[in-house]
């Protein structure tokens, strides 16, 4: 591959007291990594040389200030601040939650500017993160308000994925959330999204019950029945193959899932639960519906084993992979689907 045609994955470094240095570092420990990408670490030197002393770890990196000063052949850490930052490895910190939003930011804003072609988002943590800048629940919700598009979270591996009708809300307002429109609005994201950033012709999709048993006619719950059900049948009479609502437990348990392209669950831990089961450290996170890419590792900041040179970087490794693939076969459909409109 020509240097200039590689892809540049814009990463954004997670919390700086996590686990987010230390699989960007292990995955591109394999110098083969820099044939399939360039990459762009938003952070700083200061941080990332800190992090390589703790853990023993031998990564050259190249600091840039602008990022008309990337180098194709390395890795390059966009330096987004000079001063010293305070490390304390392990330990969930205001300061490390400010920093960690500091280089999202920047990041995100070079992916809407088209300076990275594609985000990689290391973990953060939901609590440290927030301030008057950033509100918001997660990377998702972000996102959606950052760039253009209706978000929606997938979890996935090759086998499997798990879309979410709602996010990161309350149990206790999940069930007054599933409303026609959001349910639509999620099958016609995941039904796109299958088709434009992974070449599935005509996806099946599976849409999950919200009480257990389907609700059991009523006995347990009415809005399988009233609301779940028919829109799922109004959405089949257009011609999408979309089925259900299906018990997850059984779901899950018979297998049922792998008849399907795509699983959307009611909500997050209906879900995540079983993906994790399923696939934990080896599942990608990807946000579906928005104009660009991103996508994260499956797991968190893992503040446990921060700086014991313990961390796993294959679902990092797995969420690089998806990026360049979704990146490229989006390209090859916007070319095939442009063409057939000329060709009409």
């Amino acid at each position: 591959m020509d240097k200039s045609d590689k892809i540049i994955v814009g990463i954004s470094i997670g919390d700086l007291n996590g686990i987010g240095v230390e699989v960007i570092l292990k995955t591109f420990q394999d110098k083969r990594m820099l044939d399939f990408c360039t990459p762009v670490i938003f952070g700083s030197t200061k941080v990332v040389s800190y992090h390589k002393k703790a853990l023993k770890l031998e990564v050259p990196v190249h600091g840039i200030t602008s990022l008309n000063q990337i180098n194709r052949n390395k890795i390059n850490i966009m330096n987004i601040w000079k001063e010293e930052v305070e490390i304390d490895l392990g330990k969930a910190t205001k300061v490390s939650g400010l920093y960690a939003a500091k280089s999202l930011t920047s990041s995100v804003k070079s992916l809407k500017e088209g300076k990275v072609d594609v985000l990689l988002t290391g973990p953060i943590n939901k609590e440290t993160i927030q301030s008057e800048d950033f509100n918001f629940p997660g990377h998702t919700e972000y996102l959606e308000a950052n760039l253009e598009g209706k978000s929606l979270m997938i979890l996935m591996t090759n086998k499997l994925r798990i879309g979410l009708i709602t996010g990161h809300i309350p149990i206790s307002k999940v069930a007054e959330s599933i409303t026609p429109e959001l349910i639509k609005e999620k099958v016609f994201t995941m039904h796109n999204s299958l088709c434009q950033d992974f070449g599935i012709n005509k996806p099946k999709i599976a849409v999950l019950a919200l009480n257990p048993h389907c609700g059991d006619k009523g006995v347990i719950g009415k809005e399988d029945d009233e609301i779940i059900k028919p829109t799922i049948e109004e959405i089949a009479a257009s011609g999408k193959l979309v089925y259900g609502p299906y018990a997850a437990d059984g779901f899950f348990g018979s297998e049922t899932y792998k008849q399907f392209d795509g699983v959307l669950a009611t909500y997050h831990d209906q879900g995540l639960a079983p993906f994790k089961a399923l696939s934990f450290g080896n599942g990608v996170n990807y946000t579906a519906g928005l104009k660009e890419v991103r996508t994260s590792p499956d797991h968190g900041t893992g503040f446990d084993i921060a700086g014991k040179n313990l961390a796993n970087p294959s679902s990092f490794k797995e969420a690089l992979f998806t990026a360049i693939q979704v990146f490229n076969v989006r390209k090859e459909y916007i070319e095939l689907t442009k063409n057939r409109l000329l060709v009409k």
